[in-house]
């Protein structure tokens, strides 16, 4: 169609949409919403998605994570007092640590770490705190950075030093009023540990898998592994209502670094095996990040799917609106259209204006649809917290969707507006 008709051709579309603009309003609403719910809903769900494998891959895409797991109905009491006071033994060890990196050859790194929660006092400030002993490499395995004084050194670990690096929350309201590094806190009741440095804020991760738990850096005391090992022992004790029961725990998790993401799933395999041999109970658990990535992005994709049909049935709603308006429209343009056919308008120069004229309802609400799907995440993301991520392909993918839904149903009105017998069409009053 020359440049010039179809100009005169969109001009007229125009000319008769407005002649009804809250009958065309209402009849594309289907429209806007379907097109605004596809971009919305595809950029609440991709952000959703990228934060949770963001967390994923911050645990290593080439890293095993062992944790120590107490056994489900089991007691097995290495010292029993009396018929409520236990102390349990469960859980990864030293020797498990050195087997590891002695014996499998993917194995290029392991990071032990042994947590568990303890009072933190500093002269009338008092908190429960997170005790993590760890070696010096945990920083950067963790992702996070020292705000102010520094992290744990190997001259820390060899020499079993009574220091200490506090989290971001933890420094916060032991030390409101100063800066923490070179002061003095007690952990427990009678050990004091020298603060060397403050990590950096960190977003508090959540739960990740079936044996990874939320985890919030900010409200931990980080100290030398060996440290803790000569200060607190292995023991944990717990008191509640007059019971007293302990746990021995040489190590709360073992982080392997493998040497490449092919040898991932294999070592996991081959750890799985080793600790069968010297662990007759399930007192672990091994977590594959790489598997709980790969699982990420294929909920992603069924949940776009999902999200996707849904919003897809606006659009359908949308485009039956549309079909039902146009043939309304048939029926009361019949004489218009009988004149057309008279003075030698073709049956396609009519299903050329009819569809031109679906074509632009569509177009319109595509439009204003798209500018409602952009102004809706951000909303959505700042009240929610949840993150929104909208990609370039989205808003243009959904408008050309909704163009091609008007199109679609509009062929059968034009279709039949063009199928009018002209003598019968010019009776009609």
């Amino acid at each position: 169609m020359p440049f010039h008709r179809l100009y005169t051709a969109v001009t007229l579309a125009l000319r008769n949409l407005t002649l009804h603009k809250l009958r065309v309003l209402l009849t594309v609403l289907g429209l806007i919403f379907g097109v605004s719910s596809v971009i919305a809903m595809l950029a609440i769900a991709e952000g959703a998605s990228l934060e949770a494998q963001r967390q994923i891959a911050a645990l290593g895409a080439t890293n095993v994570i062992v944790q120590s797991k107490k056994p489900s109905n089991e007691v097995n009491p290495s010292k029993q007092q009396n018929n409520d006071s236990y102390v349990f033994k469960y859980g990864v060890t030293y020797a498990d640590f050195e087997r590891i990196t002695q014996t499998l050859p993917t194995v290029v790194g392991a990071t032990p770490l042994r947590e568990y929660r303890k009072s933190v006092r500093r002269l009338t400030e008092e908190i429960e705190a997170r005790i993590v002993g760890v070696n010096p490499d945990f920083l950067k395995l963790t992702s996070q950075s020292v705000e102010s004084g520094r992290f744990l050194t190997d001259a820390d670990v060899v020499y079993s030093s009574n220091v200490c690096v506090l989290g971001a929350e933890t420094a916060e309201k032991l030390f409101p009023y100063g800066d923490p590094v070179g002061k003095t806190v007690r952990v427990g009741e009678e050990h004091y540990f020298n603060v060397v440095g403050v990590t950096s804020y960190k977003a508090p991760s959540a739960g990740t898998g079936s044996s990874l738990a939320a985890q919030d850096f900010n409200k931990d005391v980080y100290i030398p592994l060996t440290t803790d090992r000569a200060r607190f022992g292995e023991i944990i004790e717990n008191q509640k209502q007059g019971n007293f029961s302990a746990e021995r725990i040489e190590l709360s998790q073992i982080t392997v670094t493998v040497d490449s993401m092919e040898n991932v799933k294999r070592t996991a395999s081959a750890l799985e095996s080793m600790l069968k041999q010297f662990h007759p109970k399930t007192d672990y658990a091994i977590t594959v990040p790489l598997e709980l990535l790969e699982k990420a992005e294929a909920t992603k994709r069924i949940f776009n799917l999902v999200l996707g049909s849904i919003a897809g049935i606006s659009l359908l709603v949308g485009g039956i609106g549309i079909m039902n308006i146009m043939l309304a429209t048939v029926s009361e343009r019949t004489r218009e259209i009988g004149i057309r056919r008279a003075i030698g308008a073709r049956r396609r120069d009519i299903v050329q204006q009819f569809l031109i004229e679906t074509t632009v309802m569509s177009s319109a609400g595509g439009l204003i649809g798209v500018a409602l799907g952009l102004a809706v995440p951000p909303v959505v993301s700042s009240l929610s917290g949840i993150p929104a991520v909208i990609r370039p392909w989205s808003p243009i993918l959904a408008f050309l969707i909704a163009v091609v839904i008007g199109i679609v149903f509009g062929v059968y009105p034009a279709r039949r507006a063009a199928m009018l017998d002209p003598v019968e069409a010019l009776r009609t009053e």
